[in-house]
Parts: structure tokens; C-alpha cells; sequence
């Protein structure tokens, strides 16, 4: 029986693109920048994004607080109440291939804590983001359990703003083995150059929890893997765009934005976001090839969009070939 997926049309468009040499609709035009702008805001969330210019980021990457009372910011009343409004301003602040990822669970029972179903009902029928893919990051580590199975993942939701969407899975392909690329190679229906650059990732992520240890920790509760993030930030944004975290928390996504090129807003309502961002740069200044780039705070949002602004012209323009939906 034929394969009945949804995707299949889109596909079928993109393979019929490429052997014409064309472009894809989503093809965007990306900037190879040495320097990027950083600013840093300690600001509510919902004030900040009713402050920003329709269409002004290409990808907002947040995890906000599931409303577990760890601190007094994840602390809420009705965790949807306070969610609508920042929900609602996502969709205007995103550009036309703008992408949002949001970090959640489905384990919460009631609309008190962060549960990610909510937040996906309400999106899906009072806001005009589109659902695009579940992420299950997995993990090894965690807590056990007596009266359910023991967890094991969390979940991220990767809504876009148009069908559009800016996607580069070159980027994040999984490199195959040497033995199993030899493998297949051997089978002539496989394209060798699909095979060299490796697999898609899918949408299970085995990626490792930051125990007590680990040399990344820099305070925060809730911190998240650099390379959990550095994925989300490499396939869904490009070099020279702007990323917005507005639940910072411990600045990660900041520090891969550095590293990746990419200019990032990062807002939060702790100060303390200010010596988390401080812990990630001593971590990465050993690195001689780190990337230029500047951080700006204590200022005022339409001087730090300036400055990308800024920054962004005064560079070359390079055409980035994106397919959406590219397997």
C-alpha cells in the first residue's frame, strides 16, 4: 500500500525543485557575520515583546517556568492565564519564516502547573501559529518512581509562523558510522551524498542531563544542555538573524548564539541572568576561534536592534538554500 503520509506532497514538490535547480519559496537570504549584537534585559516578558517590531526575529527559543514554585519566578496563579499573554504576541514578533520552540510537559494535571497540552490547545485554535513537529529530548538519567512509570524526556513543540519556515537540517545531521556508511553505499538506490552528509536526527533526541557535576552548570535550576539548544538554534535560524529567549534563565541560549553567530535578545525578570551570561563567556573564552561579538545592557531595545541593523549591512550577503520539510 502507498505510504499515505501528509508530507509526501511536500516531498515530491522539493525533490522536483532540485532536479530543476531551483529554489524553494523558503529560500532565505542569510549573512555571513564575524560580529554579533547581544542585548541583555531584565524586563517582564509580555512588556518586552509588546515593545518589539512586527517581525523582527526569526526564532524565539524559550523554556519558561512550569510553575513548580522552585523559585519566585515560577510561581502563577493559573499558569494559562499568564501564558495567553505572552502567547499572543509570539506570532507578530516572528518573521514570515520565523520559528518558536517551547519547552514543556504533558505530566501536569491540572492548569496550575506548565502543562504543555494547554499551551498547544491554545495555540492551535486562538493564535495563527502553525504546529510543525514534537521534540522528545531523552535522557538516561532522572529520578525513579513508585506509582508510575519513571520519566525519562521532557518535550519541546516547534511551531512556525507561516508553512514558509526556515529549516536547515544539513546543519544537525547525525554522521553516520564509517562501517554503516560503507554499507550503504553499496546500495545504488541511496544518493552517496546524502549518505556522507549523514542522518536525519529525527524527533527523539538523546541528548544527556546536566548532573551536579557537570562542568557546564552555572546555577540555575532549571539549565538546559548547550548542545540540546545549539541544535534547535543551528536548524532553525541562520547566520546574522536574531534569537529570542525571553525566560533567559541561565543564558544558554546566549552563549550558542555566540558560538553559532547568530544576534540573540535575552530577556528575563531575575538579575541574576546577568552573572549566569557571565559564567558561559568565561567558559567559551578559551576557544581561539570564538567568534567577534558584542553585549549590550542596561539599554534600550530599539538601540540594540539598530546596532544588528548595523552590523548586518555593513556585511556581504550570501544566498542560503533552506528546504522546508528536507529529508
Amino acid at each position: 500500500m502507498a505510504n499515505k503520509s501528509h508530507f509526501n506532497s511536500g516531498h515530491m514538490a522539493i525533490n522536483q525543485l532540485k532536479k530543476n535547480g531551483s529554489l524553494h519559496s523558503s529560500t532565505i537570504t542569510g549573512i555571513a557575520t564575524p560580529h554579533t549584537v547581544h542585548g541583555v534585559f531584565i524586563q517582564d516578558a509580555v512588556d518586552f515583546l509588546k515593545a518589539l517590531p512586527d517581525s523582527s526575529v526569526q526564532l524565539i527559543l524559550i523554556d519558561p517556568p512550569y510553575n513548580l514554585d522552585l523559585d519566585n519566578w515560577d510561581s502563577f496563579h493559573n499558569y494559562l492565564d499568564w501564558a495567553k499573554g505572552w502567547l499572543d504576541q509570539i506570532c507578530r514578533v516572528l518573521s514570515d519564516s520565523g520559528n518558536c520552540v517551547i519547552f514543556g510537559g504533558f505530566q501536569y494535571q491540572d492548569l496550575k502547573k506548565g502543562d504543555l497540552l494547554e499551551v498547544l490547545h491554545y495555540t492551535r485554535h486562538e493564535t495563527a501559529l502553525r504546529f510543525v513537529n514534537l521534540i522528545i529530548w531523552y535522557y538516561k538519567n532522572g529520578m525513579s518512581a513508585h506509582r508510575f512509570f519513571a520519566n525519562r524526556h521532557e518535550e519541546a513543540v516547534w511551531l512556525s509562523k507561516t508553512k514558509k519556515y526556515y529549516f536547515d537540517l544539513d546543519s544537525v545531521r547525525v554522521p553516520f558510522d564509517e562501517a554503516t556508511k560503507e554499507m550503504y553505499k553499496k546500495d545504488k538506490r541511496l544518493n552517496p551524498e546524502s549518505i556522507d552528509k549523514g542522518k536525519n536526527p529525527t524527533n527523539v533526541w538523546e541528548i544527556g542531563r546536566l548532573n551536579g557535576n557537570s562542568t557546564e552548570r552555572v546555577g540555575h535550576l532549571t539549565q538546559k544542555p548547550v548542545e540540546l539548544i545549539r541544535r534547535f538554534v543551528k536548524a532553525l535560524s541562520f547566520e546574522g538573524s536574531i534569537v529570542l529567549d525571553f525566560f533567559a534563565g541561565s543564558g544558554t541560549t546566549g552563549r550558542v548564539c555566540i558560538e553559532e553567530r547568530r544576534h540573540s535578545l535575552l530577556v528575563d525578570s531575575d538579575n541574576k541572568l546577568y552573572g549566569y551570561l557571565d559564567k558561559h563567556i568565561r567558559q567559551i573564552k578559551s576557544n581561539l576561534f570564538l567568534p567577534e561579538y558584542s553585549l549590550m545592557k542596561g539599554t534600550s531595545i530599539d538601540t540594540v536592534l539598530e546596532e544588528i541593523a548595523l552590523v548586518n549591512k555593513q556585511l556581504p550577503q550570501k544566498s542560503l538554500v533552506k528546504d522546508y520539510r528536507n529529508e
